[in-house]
């Protein structure tokens, strides 16, 4: 799935449905909803949370990072390597223009996704108004504080019809394991006394992106602009063409958009040769990545005790709604920049068409859409 996962989270959901649920049963829709909305709360990459704490749900903490390895590291090998390339690479715009039908194609995934989730998911009244109320603000969001914030009154808007819900016998007492809570929060506390204190920029750049990982909520296109003002504006470790080509580049590359970091980090590190950049690239993704995943295994612990609490399961309902609402509002999202053109509201309507009353699956979409660019 690293492999072949273009699109984003938003994307990225549509996937998990498919393989995790459908193929695979290894967990219920309704558990997965759930644990995406729980990792729309949280800080840090959300698609990247929710598949961790699958793995988390599996098998425990071991497979939990072996699921995170395998699912971060292709999209950072391929950035580092782009980013080792890219200074002397001459035919950047040409690739960029190869690839342009993959974005309308990924609306098309998003819209599926919306789609999917929606038509499950919402209950009752208030969480239809939850659905639209969210997907109307999320279009006119201006602070990354707005997303957990949505999560949260969503649940509260459905938490007040609790008395509705069946009790269930509560065996034991709520326990909450502080340990990764604990971890996370040292790591960020040393971490930033080493960057203080140290030139070596590796540790700079983890410092940097565990940072961000720990406070960005929102997903990648949140970080983005974040990253622009940091690295470029502020520091100067990259150009904004260096930028924008790499982000651009990133579209292409399935898995995490958070693996982008890997790409700034390699180029960050570029005088320290070509082992530096390597270097200077995996810590800046296991910067960006860590945060979240101490997070999600922190409050994974503890989440099935709590849901037997009436309020909770009741407000179940308005966070998956509130979610979906961000689903719907990422497909509006990406289609208003984009060229209208028939060609490009072909392919989204094609792309929806051939996910819903087909069995081809999402990669021989996406590769049928880099051999169209290639083609035109």
């Amino acid at each position: 799935m690293s492999l072949t996962a273009f699109g984003g989270p938003q994307v990225h959901i549509a996937y998990f449905l498919d393989r995790f649920v459908d193929k695979r049963g290894y967990l219920t829709e309704k558990e997965l909803l759930e644990l995406n909305a729980l990792c729309q709360i949280l800080p840090g990459p959300t698609s990247t949370q929710t598949i961790t704490a699958i793995g988390f749900r599996i098998g425990g903490p071991n497979l939990a990072y072996l699921t995170l390895l395998f699912w971060v590291l292709p999209a950072v090998a391929i950035l580092i390597f782009v980013a080792i390339a890219i200074s002397t690479f001459q035919h950047k715009e040409a690739i960029l223009h190869t690839i342009r039908f993959i974005q309308p194609m990924a609306v098309g995934f998003i819209t599926f996704a919306a789609f999917k989730i929606t038509s499950k998911v919402i209950e009752s009244k208030s969480g239809i108004l939850v659905l639209i109320l969210s997907t109307l603000l999320s279009l006119k969001a201006s602070s990354p504080f707005l997303f957990p914030a949505l999560i949260l009154v969503g649940g509260l808007v459905t938490a007040i019809k609790y008395k509705r819900q069946p009790k269930i016998e509560k065996n034991e007492p709520l326990k909450i394991k502080w340990s990764n809570f604990l971890l996370w929060l040292s790591i960020l506390v040393t971490g930033g006394a080493l960057a203080t204190f140290t030139t070596w920029m590796p540790v700079k750049l983890f410092e940097n992106f565990y940072r961000n990982g720990s406070l960005i909520f929102g997903g990648g296109q949140v970080l983005i602009p974040l990253l622009y003002t940091e690295f470029v504006t502020l520091k100067s470790y990259l150009t904004s063409p260096e930028f924008l080509s790499g982000y651009g580049l990133a579209q292409a590359v399935p898995g995490p958009v958070f693996s982008f970091s890997a790409y700034i980090g390699a180029l960050s590190s570029r005088e320290m040769g070509i082992t530096g950049m390597i270097t200077g690239g995996l810590m800046s993704a296991a910067g960006i990545f860590l945060p979240g995943t101490f997070l999600i295994f922190f409050v994974i612990r503890f989440w099935d005790n709590l849901k037997r609490y009436r309020i909770v399961r009741a407000s179940l309902e308005g966070i998956t709604a509130a979610s979906s609402g961000m689903v719907i509002a990422a497909a509006i999202i990406l289609y208003l920049p984009m060229e209208h053109n028939i060609l490009n509201s072909m392919l989204i309507i094609s792309t929806f068409g051939l996910l819903q009353f087909t069995k081809i699956k999402a990669p021989f979409l996406i590769i049928a859409g880099i051999l169209l660019g290639i083609i035109m």
